[in-house]
């Protein structure tokens, strides 16, 4: 499954949000931003990204998913 796959299901189940996603072999590690995740706890946002990839995650083809998860503004924090 390649980045561009994982991340329009991410989108689907997620819309409104922006979607980077890194790929080395089986595990993928997913960048979600959107104002969905103000006010939710980490484990919480962290939940709904993995709800996203539930059935791939399920069934082997993600082997490891690593989900972060940020508001607009802390992201904007972020690439300063």
């Amino acid at each position: 499954m390649d980045a561009t796959e994982v991340a329009e299901l991410v989108k689907e189940s997620l819309p409104g949000c922006e979607v980077q996603v890194q790929v080395d072999g089986t595990h993928y590690m997913v960048v979600v931003v959107g104002d969905v995740f103000e006010g939710l706890s980490t484990i919480k946002r962290q939940q709904l990204i993995n709800k996203a990839l539930f059935q791939q995650v399920m069934d082997g083809t993600i082997h490891a998913l690593h989900p972060r998860a940020f508001t607009p503004a802390e992201w904007a924090e972020r690439q300063g």
